[in-house]
């Protein structure tokens, strides 16, 4: 679960990292009330789950009450690839005398957290040739790793010590939220060398929500996803163009980490659930027919529970009805596949041997 930044920083302040005022609204007249609060002059900013706010236009300053009712609206109004704005963030200036930045993600693929740092914030830390990159194991971070880090981006005095204060105190946050990212981008020193996060952004593991009530607040649902949830299957919209389907949460996530490693871009996360029947699959295809940015499906299924044929048999309808007309990409293994595979012969489905096999394909066919 990605959050706002709104509510990044909220996290952020619960663990003592310090942040500018601010004041988040959904309207203009709670953003007016927030603005006589907060005081002039302030910082409008869109709440979008994605990058790029400030070149599309989503970040304004703000001076008197004229410019607010002005730039307001017409930041609320924005769409930033494809997302409308959730919520308006005002937050108070700060004077800056230099930009930071500072990460700390999970690395699946070394099983451990690693922290990301430059001493050049507010840009694009993959283009960043002298980002340092420390390994930590489990997310604690230690002072005299911190203290190594600091030093490294050749920072000295308060400056430093605000660094390894707020580092350990992300590591506290990663570990008990059990976040897969946590960034702040810039982290800025100000004229007293104090350093202050003046952006946010933090992503959840959605395996271990369930043990984060708190969280739950935060979980905004799309009318898809909830349509999803209410028919007794999951699905997550995601920014790609090919729909992964499978049955278990593992099998479904482990299928999409591989389409990524290959070069695939997953729209969605559907998993059909051990009590999927003909009508759930077949209504799992109407919402995956609803989504315009999906160019093809990947199913990888193992039947058990869930009987193959019941998901085939959803196809074949979807194919009769004319509600999909995609490239399907299918591994199908378990209870009844080669019936399954058998009733879906003659359609639109492509059938591989393994899961690598339906993958590589998937990719190469989008492109194309």
């Amino acid at each position: 679960m990605r959050l706002l930044e709104y509510q990044a920083k909220e996290l952020f302040k619960e663990f003592g990292i310090r942040i500018p005022p601010s004041l988040a609204s959904k309207d203009i007249e709670q953003g007016r009330k927030d603005a006589k609060e907060l005081g002039f002059p302030f910082v409008i900013k869109i709440q979008v789950p994605v990058g790029g706010r400030g070149k599309a236009g989503g970040i304004q300053k703000c001076h008197n009450e004229d410019e607010f009712e002005l730039k307001y609206p017409q930041v609320l109004g924005l769409t930033i690839k494809g997302e409308k704005a959730r919520a308006i963030l005002l937050e108070k200036m700060a004077e800056i005398k230099k930009e930071l930045y500072l990460s700390l993600f999970l690395n699946r693929g070394k099983r451990c957290y690693t922290i990301i740092a430059s001493a050049d914030g507010g840009v694009e830390i993959e283009s960043d040739k002298s980002q340092i990159i420390r390994e930590v194991g489990l997310g604690k971070v230690e002072e005299d790793v911190a203290r190594d880090v600091a030093k490294e981006m050749k920072l000295e005095g308060k400056s430093a010590d605000d660094l390894v204060e707020i580092l350990q105190k992300l590591s506290k946050l990663t570990i008990e939220k059990e976040t897969e990212l946590v960034e702040i981008n810039p982290l800025v020193i100000l004229d007293d060398d104090s350093l202050m996060a003046l952006d946010g952004k933090v992503i959840t593991d959605d395996n271990s929500n369930f043990r984060h009530e708190e969280l739950q607040k935060y979980q905004e649902k799309s009318e898809i996803e909830e349509r999803a949830e209410k028919s007794g299957f999951s699905l997550v919209e995601l920014d790609g163009n090919i729909a992964v389907v499978g049955n278990g949460a593992g099998l479904v996530m482990s299928t999409l980490d591989m389409l990524s490693d290959n070069g695939g871009k997953p729209a969605c996360f559907l998993d059909v659930g051990g009590g999927a029947t003909p009508e759930s699959v077949y209504e799992a295809l109407t919402l995956i027919s609803k989504m315009d940015k999906v160019k093809g499906i990947l199913v990888n299924l193992y039947g058990g529970i869930v009987k193959t044929t019941i998901v085939a048999s959803a196809f074949v309808k979807a194919y009769e009805k004319n509600l999909i007309d995609l490239p399907v990409f299918t591994r199908l293994k378990g209870v009844e596949s080669d019936k399954a595979k058998e009733m879906l012969k003659d359609t639109k489905t492509k059938m591989f041997d393994t899961v690598e096999q339906a993958i590589n394909a998937a990719v190469l066919g989008i492109k194309k």
